[in-house]
């Protein structure tokens, strides 16, 4: 078996992919999704909350612990208000809580 040693970019394989590039464009869009509602989230919360997964009209925020669950939960109808007047068709926002995985 003769294997080629070319090495491409991640970019050169989203492009080559149909599969990858469609992953490459939920994340991007995830990623500004969050982004836009940066400014109704508290500062002090922001850094406990990640982008997630889009599937369909629901996306998921993954968040660092239930107090910030808590918190993001009573924000949720305004969050899914600013990303419709945005142009973002969601539907609802899931939220989960990212368990911390200890070392053993």
């Amino acid at each position: 078996m003769n294997r080629r040693s070319r090495s491409i970019t991640v970019l050169q394989a989203t492009q080559d992919s149909p599969s990858l590039a469609r992953l490459a464009e939920l994340a991007t869009d995830s990623s500004a999704r969050l982004k836009s509602i940066q400014p109704l989230i508290p500062a002090a919360l922001r850094k406990a909350i990640q982008a997630g997964p889009i599937e369909g009209t629901t996306w998921c925020l993954i968040l660092d612990n239930s107090a910030v669950a808590a918190k993001v939960r009573q924000l949720l109808p305004a969050l899914e208000a600013h990303l419709r007047s945005s142009g973002w068709e969601v539907t609802a926002i899931r939220l989960k809580v990212q368990i911390a995985r200890t070392g053993f």
